[in-house]
């Protein structure tokens, strides 16, 4: 009986095309090149001109057209930006791996591209500042954080999906200002002085409102 259920579910396995995921708790590598790897199927924050899905466990605290600030279970704040100007413009990647960096890789997934580099501060938690597929993540984190963090921008930035149509309708009613943002994605100064600034900025008093009262849960 037990053999004829472990063949019933292999086959179900099988009809469905469903896989199980096998995530490290150490391994950010290994983490990354299996979740980038996976294509995105799950979508819950939709805007003029891209989507993208927000797995449980991360939360917004903010969220504008192409900025929005996340928390998650253990108080770890998250950055996003993203750049559909850089996107619709095609923008090649130029970013180079830094040695002296914790961790520091270029990535290419399904056609995306994109790096990571992790900075190790004197405080001892670590600046991760992740791009991929034109959209870009930075956080603050411990040690003990740093693979969770990581896997939580992995689901966040394999599944941005931009809508090339609607794009090109905005940026040529001049709805996208170029002067907006300046921006660069693959400039990684930004993950040092002057992002500890951007961190100090979102605990101002202005924006010490409890998590319960900001938050919005997406769920799966």
């Amino acid at each position: 009986m037990k053999k004829i259920i472990v063949l019933l579910s292999v086959i179900l396995l099988l009809m469905t095309g469903c896989t199980v995921t096998t995530l490290s708790s150490v391994d950010v590598g290994s983490n990354i090149k299996v979740l980038l790897s996976e294509k995105a199927k799950l979508y819950n924050v939709y805007f003029d001109g891209y989507k993208y899905y927000v797995p449980k466990g991360l939360r917004f605290l903010d969220k504008e057209d192409y900025n929005a600030k996340f928390v998650d279970r253990y108080g770890n704040k998250y950055f996003l930006y993203v750049d559909a100007i850089s996107y619709f413009h095609e923008v090649e990647n130029t970013y180079e791996e830094n040695e002296t960096s914790h961790y520091s890789r270029k990535l290419d997934y399904n056609n995306k591209s994109g790096y990571i580099q992790i900075d190790k501060q004197k405080d001892g938690n670590y600046i991760i500042n992740f791009m991929f597929n034109y959209a870009k993540m930075e956080a603050y984190v411990s040690e003990r954080d740093l693979v969770f963090a990581i896997d939580n921008m992995c689901y966040v930035l394999r599944s941005v999906k931009f809508n090339k149509k609607v794009l090109e309708s905005l940026i040529g009613e001049n709805i996208l200002s170029y002067q907006e943002e300046t921006f660069n994605l693959f400039d990684t100064d930004s993950s040092n002085d002057n992002f500890l600034d951007v961190v100090t900025k979102y605990e101002d008093k202005k924006y010490k409102k409890s998590i319960d009262e900001e938050q919005i849960d997406l769920g799966e």
